[in-house]
């Protein structure tokens, strides 16, 4: 009764717990147990082979059973388990990604997902709980350069926002979506490495100016974005030109050695890698006057050029919104195909969804639109090869952020070309309290 009663404790409050001492053991033992039958039952199964058949019938023995694909390995996690299985002649993998929701109901799991390995080959990962409701990274992660973990997937998979595959990506999210908190995940997550911030903030910075300290430019109003996004451009044509100077293709330079981008350079010769976080993309692309529609035009042109030539020069862009669409006007749809990389939150409007994922993944339309209200930070992911999955960022709150920032202040780099753009660390001027009004104090 004891054992009965702390199990049942642990798998009301303590989930992660329950699993790792008592729901690792009975889903192992229900999956090997179930396996062929639960096969059968969804349809994944295939007839006996020819030969099989001959050789039951001249022996007089009873015919063969169908046959269920062959478990190559169950390995359990933190989260779930991860059976590998190895399909028979005629079995697709789209097979086995239509029967997850069957397979969920059969095993008492919480969730199911597939992939193909390679030929023949397909892993099923299985959830014992819901790891998006409480989110705990693991302690260990491959962490690699220019390569950060940022959020958990729900299969129970760290998900990583990696620079060197998905250099440019877009990320939208309504109001108390969870956005913010992405962010904030992001740019701890590239405090300690060797990178240079570069931040848009057209909310007179009041979501980056405090994590100043580990930022190498900020600009917080759109005159100064513009003026901002030229130097950048003109920075990447600088390191284009020493990329062309450090090539020195002749016929006694092995292949390896040859530079087309940052990553091919000696290490004392590699500029620093950019990346450069747009805070409130709509912001920049509004406009109510002839002068206006002029920044804009410039705005959107130079973070086209930065989209379609950046990641050579070593240059990555984190586009954010609330709102991404057509209506923004001309330039966006062609910023919106450099950017691979696809993350909504909660979208209050069709279209936006349409705008991330109508693209790459229709499926993920759908999705992005019926993410709850009550769980901030649920979003959706997509890339390019129309996969997607569910994410949910850990909580950082703004003051561990700006923690994080202040001590890898001193990795911040100097580049000339952003000298003019370098963020103000004094404290500003403080403005008239009588000028804005506020709530009146109560007896």
């Amino acid at each position: 009764m004891l054992v009965v009663a702390a199990a049942g404790l642990l798998w009301w409050r303590r989930p992660a717990w329950y699993w790792l001492t008592f729901g690792v053991v009975l889903a192992g033992l229900r999956v090997l147990v179930r396996c062929a039958s639960v096969m059968d039952a969804c349809g994944l199964t295939v007839s006996p082979s020819r030969w099989r058949l001959t050789l039951a019938r001249a022996t007089n023995r009873p015919l063969p059973r169908p046959r269920a694909p062959r478990i190559l390995r169950l390995r359990p996690t933190r989260t779930g388990l991860v059976l590998r299985l190895k399909l028979r002649p005629g079995q697709d993998v789209f097979d086995v990604a239509a029967s997850c929701d069957r397979l969920r109901h059969s095993f008492a799991m919480y969730g199911v997902t597939s992939r193909e390995l390679r030929s023949g080959v397909v892993e099923v990962r299985m959830t014992g709980y819901d790891v998006l409701k409480r989110v705990q990274m693991p302690i260990k992660v491959d962490t690699r350069p220019m390569r950060v973990p940022v959020a958990l997937r729900e299969d129970g998979a760290v998900h990583y926002r990696d620079y060197r595959a998905v250099p440019h990506a877009l990320t939208l999210g309504a109001t108390e979506s969870g956005k913010s908190v992405y962010q904030r995940n992001l740019v701890a997550a590239l405090a300690p490495q060797r990178v240079a911030l570069v931040g848009i903030d057209c909310k007179q910075g009041v979501e980056l100016f405090p994590l100043a300290r580990r930022f190498s430019a900020l600009a917080d109003n759109q005159d100064t974005a513009a003026e901002l996004l030229d130097a950048l451009v003109s920075h990447m044509q600088d390191v284009y030109q020493l990329i062309r100077a450090e090539q020195q293709i002749t016929a006694d330079v092995p292949d390896a050695e040859i530079a087309a981008d940052i990553w091919d350079l000696p290490e004392d010769l590699r500029p620093v890698p950019i990346v450069v976080l747009v805070d409130e993309v709509a912001e920049l692309a509004l406009f109510a006057t002839k002068e206006e529609e002029k920044r804009r035009d410039r705005i959107i042109t130079a973070l086209a050029r930065l989209a379609q030539l950046g990641r050579a020069a070593g240059i990555c862009l984190e586009i954010c919104g609330q709102r991404f669409g057509s209506e923004l006007g001309k330039g966006i749809t062609t910023l919106r195909a450099q950017l691979t990389g696809r993350t909504a939150h909660r979208v209050n409007d069709e279209s936006s969804a349409n705008m991330t994922f109508g693209d790459i993944a229709p499926d993920a339309v759908l999705a992005a639109i019926q993410l709850p209200t009550d769980m901030p930070g649920i979003a959706i992911t997509g890339d390019s090869t129309g996969g997607w999955a569910r994410i949910r960022a850990p909580h950082t709150s703004l003051r561990q952020a700006v923690n994080t920032c202040n001590r890898y202040a001193a990795l911040a780099p100097d580049l000339p070309a952003l000298a003019p753009f370098l963020p103000a660390l004094a404290i500003p001027t403080p403005v008239d309290a009588s000028a804005v009004e506020s709530i009146p104090a109560t007896a």
